[in-house]
């Protein structure tokens, strides 16, 4: 089982910046990935960025150029880094542990989610 804690949300402003955290313990020494997504009110959640253990990172279209993940496998953390912020990236962020696949698709491990941490962008 795995546990993910998130971390580092907040109410910041149009064109503002945040740092997401999100430690991992337990089992997660065959995951090769790990990711993050978010869900705005009304809608489903997406997968925003994940990151492999070799450092390759794959992000959503919406983001691209704005975000980046990164992680320190040495402490089983990962990171988002969201800049230039729109009121749409408002929306409960969570972090996934996972595997990519050899056509570079990611699965996720588990059903089960973390708390979250809410992000709000005001204009």
């Amino acid at each position: 089982q795995v546990r993910l804690v998130e971390s580092g949300g907040g109410l910041v402003q149009v064109g503002g910046s945040l740092r997401l955290s999100c430690a991992a313990s337990g089992r997660i020494f065959s995951l090769n990935a790990m990711a993050w997504y978010r869900q705005a009110p009304g809608r489903q959640r997406e997968l925003v960025a994940y990151i492999a253990s070799g450092g390759r990172a794959n992000y959503a279209d919406s983001v691209k150029g704005r975000f980046t993940i990164s992680r320190d496998n040495a402490k089983n953390t990962v990171y988002l880094q969201m800049n230039s912020l729109k009121p749409e990236d408002t929306a409960v962020y969570y972090c996934d542990a996972g595997m990519v696949g050899s056509s570079g698709h990611y699965y996720r491990a588990s059903d089960t989610w973390g708390q979250g941490t809410q992000v709000t962008v005001s204009s």
